[in-house]
C-alpha cells in the first residue's frame, strides 16, 4: 500500500508547529518536503516525520539551526558522542538556574543582596569580589585599607565570617533599641561595640568613621542592606549616631 503524503496542516496538526515554521525550515534547507504540487503545495511522506522530530527534540536541547543542520549530517554515533557532551552544557545550566532561583528566592524575602550567592558561575565578577574591588579602587591607598587587607589574609574563612557576624549583631541591636535617639547611652554604647569590630580590622580614626558614616547613608546599597533589619531609616540612624559620636570623641 502506498504510503499517503502530509500537507501542511496534516505536519502541524501531527506535531503542534506552525505552517510560519515549517516554511522557514524550508527556506533554510534544514526540512524539505517530499513533494511539491503543481500549485506550489508542500508535501511530505511519512518517514519524513522521523526527521522532523529529531530536528524538534535537538532543538529542545538548546541547539541553534545552524547547529542542528550541522549534527543531521553526522553518523548516529557521532551524534551520540555530540549529545552526550550537551548533556553536561545542560546540567551546568540546571544548577546555574538552580542557583538563581534560590536567589531571587531569597533577595524576594528580603536578604540583601550583597549576601546573594550570585555570578559566582558567570563572566561577571561576583558581588562580595565587586565590593572588594570598588574598595581597593577608592581606599586603595591609604594606610587604613592596607592594614584592612593584611588583617584578612591572616584570618581563616570561619573567623572572617565569625568578625562579620559580630558586626551584623551590633546592627541587629541598634534597629531594635528601645530609645531611638541617636545620642542615647543605649545607641552610644553599640556605636562604641561597631566601633571595636572595625578596629579588629584597621585604625580608625574620626576621618575614616565620618567617611563610613557617609557611605552608610549616601550609598542606596547600604540603604538596602539595612532594610534588612526591619528599619528603614538605619542608614540615616546610624549616620547620626557616628557623627555624634565623632564630636564627643
Amino acid at each position: 500500500m502506498k504510503k499517503p503524503l502530509l500537507a501542511v496542516k496534516d505536519i502541524v496538526q501531527i506535531t503542534g508547529i506552525t505552517s510560519r515554521t515549517l516554511h522557514y525550515y524550508d527556506r533554510i534547507d534544514l526540512f524539505k518536503p517530499t513533494h511539491l504540487t503543481e500549485k506550489g503545495y508542500r508535501l511530505y511522506d511519512r518517514s519524513s516525520l522521523e526527521k522532523l522530530q529529531t530536528i524538534l527534540f535537538l532543538k529542545e536541547l538548546d541547539f541553534s539551526l545552524k547547529e542542528i543542520a550541522d549534527i543531521l549530517k553526522l553518523t548516529r554515533q557521532e551524534q551520540k558522542q555530540l549529545l552526550k557532551k550537551q548533556s553536561q552544557t545542560l546540567l551546568s545550566k540546571k544548577q546555574r538556574l538552580e542557583t538563581i532561583m534560590v536567589a531571587l528566592e531569597e533577595y524576594v524575602s528580603g536578604k540583601d543582596i550583597s549576601h546573594l550567592e550570585i555570578f559566582n558561575s558567570s563572566s561577571v565578577v561576583p558581588l562580595k569580589e565587586q565590593y572588594a574591588n570598588e574598595a581597593r579602587f577608592i581606599y586603595g591607598e591609604t594606610e587604613a585599607y592596607k592594614v584592612f587587607n593584611e588583617t584578612l589574609d591572616k584570618l581563616s574563612p570561619d573567623e572572617k565570617e565569625e568578625r562579620f557576624q559580630s558586626m551584623e549583631e551590633v546592627f541587629k541591636q541598634i534597629a531594635s533599641c528601645v530609645d531611638p535617639h541617636p545620642s542615647s547611652d543605649e545607641v552610644q554604647r553599640l556605636i562604641e561595640e561597631w566601633k571595636k569590630n572595625l578596629m579588629q580590622f584597621m585604625p580608625c580614626d574620626t576621618e575614616l568613621l565620618a567617611c563610613i558614616a557617609d557611605t552608610y547613608k549616601f550609598d542606596a546599597r547600604f540603604n538596602n542592606y539595612f532594610n534588612q533589619y526591619g528599619n528603614e531609616n538605619l542608614a540615616d540612624f546610624l549616620h547620626s549616631a557616628i557623627m555624634h559620636h565623632i564630636s564627643q570623641s
